[in-house]
């Protein structure tokens, strides 16, 4: 037996989007119910970052100072480590704002906030363990989805005037939807996994580049989340060498994290992404819309997916929760407006990724060469030496003469095209927190 349940709007996926999205239909008045397939949102070696244009998002909704109690990391500068040294590649100290950073910090503790504060306005649900495993329709029109309780195994049928899929780059709604995206190719995949870090380690980012090799490292206070980049389908061969070549090749290129790499005992510390980079030419149905990574996924380069998802969230929200509220059926005319927003800044970044996989990541990884050895970018008392500005390219020689340069790709980063702001109708006066 089917059980059949209604609401006014449907979103599908509780990560930032889907999240940020339930919360500002909530807070518009709208009915709202949001489907996570699992139980909690623990889920390793997800983005962490929270940008500097979602966090002036959190304060215009009054959850700055409530965000700010999270345990979190700010990450003000990102380094670039050369054979030669080191340079300074982005200063988000230069940034406009109240928020001179990134912030890094568990994605499950940003969504149980969200979750949190989303539980208080009284048109929020959030359903747990609730499987999208096909859609339901009214002819061409979607009206909602069949879902599977994945704790009894019972079969539920949910109805909505809308339904927004938030599920991610393997949108489960977007398989039964039918809809293919246009694939860009990438010539990657990257391993992630942590290493121990040091209060003598450098600070913030750090991006380390040699022939052959490649590998990013996020500061996470006590650790380094690290990225190593692979070719495209290389996980498998790779991994048949054992875990002994990661440790070598890491050790080469970074000689002074080689005394920790015996902290990755096996490839169960080692999860791969594979990487995609792709766009559907149309982001919605009659009675369907996508938005976040099941519209458009995102290359890793930058760490901006996150961000423009929930740039999507804010826009879907403010562009339709008033046509919602008023109770009837928002045409296909209304859900392409969300489209028509956010297609260009969208498009624009994955043309600037396109072009970093084609410039500078394709080629790095393209010859395999062994890892550098010896105190690659150390100075003779142990520290990170400045790479010679005539051993560097052009456009990193001028950051360095030119620090104010510096503050542009923070901003690219941080900021990113067209931030979205909060619709007044979402905003709130903050509630003093007590900071941990």
């Amino acid at each position: 037996m089917v059980n059949s349940e209604r609401t006014t709007c449907l979103v599908v996926g509780g990560g930032p989007a889907g999240m940020v999205l339930g919360l500002l239909m909530a807070r518009a008045g709208v009915e709202v119910t949001v489907l996570e397939k699992h139980a909690d949102f623990l889920r390793d070696f997800r983005g962490d970052t929270v940008h500097a244009s979602t966090l002036n998002l959190l304060d215009e909704l009054g959850l700055g100072d409530r965000f700010a109690a999270v345990p979190q990391r700010l990450l003000e500068r990102i380094t670039g480590q050369f054979d030669t040294g080191t340079v300074q590649i982005s200063d988000m100290r230069r940034l406009p704002g109240a928020h001179k950073h990134i912030a890094l910090v568990p994605q499950w503790d940003f969504l149980d906030l969200l979750a949190e504060v989303a539980a208080e306005e009284p048109t929020f649900t959030l359903r747990r363990e609730a499987e999208v495993v096909g859609l339901l329709r009214d002819g061409s029109r979607v009206t909602g989805v069949r879902f599977v309780d994945r704790t009894d195994g019972t079969e539920h049928d949910l109805r909505a005037e809308l339904t927004v899929a938030c599920d991610g780059r393997g949108s489960a709604v977007r398989a039964a939807a039918a809809l293919e995206p246009r694939s860009f190719g990438v010539p990657m995949d990257i391993w992630w996994f942590r290493l121990p870090r040091r209060e003598t380690d450098p600070i913030g980012g750090v991006g380390r580049f040699s022939t052959g090799h490649f590998c990013v490292m996020i500061d996470r206070g006590d650790y380094w989340q690290c990225g190593y980049l692979i070719r495209k389908g290389g996980d498998t061969a790779l991994r048949a060498a054992g875990i002994e070549e990661l440790q070598r090749r890491f050790a080469g290129l970074l000689p002074w994290m080689a005394d920790r790499t015996g902290a990755l005992e096996s490839w169960d510390d080692v999860k791969l992404l594979d990487v995609r980079l792709e766009r559907l030419r149309r982001w919605d149905l009659d009675g369907l819309l996508l938005i976040g990574d099941a519209a458009h996924a995102m290359s890793p380069v930058g760490g901006v997916g996150i961000n423009l998802a929930v740039a999507d969230a804010v826009a879907t929200a403010r562009l339709l929760a008033p046509a919602l509220r008023s109770g009837g059926v928002v045409p296909r005319s209304v859900l392409r407006t969300v489209q028509r927003r956010r297609w260009w800044p969208t498009a624009l970044v994955q043309g600037a990724q396109r072009l970093a996989h084609r410039a500078i990541l394709g080629p790095a990884i393209a010859t395999a060469t062994p890892a550098p050895t010896g105190p690659v970018g150390m100075a003779d008392d142990g520290g990170l030496a400045p790479a010679p500005l005539a051993s560097l390219p052009f456009p990193l020689r001028m950051l360095q003469r030119f620090p104010v340069l510096q503050g542009i790709p923070a901003r690219l980063v941080a900021i990113g095209p067209l931030p979205e702001h909060a619709p007044e109708w979402a905003r709130r006066e903050p509630e003093p927190v007590a900071r941990p």
